[in-house]
């Protein structure tokens, strides 16, 4: 296995997104569930999470199926960014 999937995919997260994505498929066409405004690609291609992934994991319940765009606009919840930091003086 690569360095990249270190602390990512794992065969039990594969499954559990294929399973959220199949649910949406039945249940809502294949619609992004965030519809973010100006944004929305419309086709639900990845799960996000809805409560930050380091209080709740992987609960299906916290799962929703989101189109790309979407995902990356909203951001990872309870996540912030970090403070800009001067890297040179002019």
């Amino acid at each position: 296995m690569s360095k990249a999937w270190g602390k990512g995919s794992t065969r039990a997260w594969r499954t559990l997104r294929a399973r959220v994505l199949a649910e949406n498929r039945r249940t809502n066409q294949g619609r992004c569930t965030l519809a973010v405004p100006k944004v929305c690609t419309g086709q639900a291609t990845q799960v996000h999470h809805t409560q930050s992934r380091a209080v709740v994991g992987d609960d299906p319940k916290y799962l929703v199926a989101a189109c790309q765009a979407c995902n990356l606009h909203v951001g990872q919840p309870g996540r912030r960014s970090p403070e800009p930091k001067q890297v040179s003086r002019w």
